[in-house]
């Protein structure tokens, strides 16, 4: 049951990367189009360069529909004892804390960098007639 709960734990926190990183990755995209003439950049810092919308790599509905899916399948895994492994429980607990620490701060780190934020609840808000 315990490894059950492990695998679990770490394909949700494979879907919640995959849900906040967005479609068309700034670094890569530099990587490619800059590499060739020693000029990667970043975002656009001007008003008059383009403006790209936060696209998710994987879109909520597909979040929602995986994630659940996956918790149905692992409830179903936990009737059957072949998956009954016996295992040491704390060391997978705390080897996905550590896992789950060292990725949220790289794509933190990732996210800062690029200066993208998934969420609305944080994003800045303008009035229409700001003239």
């Amino acid at each position: 049951m315990h490894t059950v709960a492990y695998s679990l734990g770490i394909y949700l926190l494979n879907l919640f990367l995959a849900f906040l990183q967005p479609k068309f990755d700034p670094s890569n995209e530099a990587i490619d189009n800059d590499m060739e003439d020693g000029s990667a950049g970043g975002l656009p810092t001007k008003q008059d360069e383009e403006f790209r919308p936060f696209i998710r790599r994987l879109p909520e509905f597909k979040f929602w529909y995986s994630a659940t899916r996956a918790i149905t399948i692992g409830f179903v895994c936990t009737w059957f004892a072949i998956f009954d492994v016996p295992v040491f429980w704390p060391v997978l607990v705390v080897y996905w804390l550590i896992l789950f620490a060292l990725t949220m701060r790289r794509q933190i780190q990732h996210m800062i960098k690029y200066r993208y934020v998934p969420f609305t609840f944080g994003k800045a808000k303008y009035n229409k007639n700001s003239s």
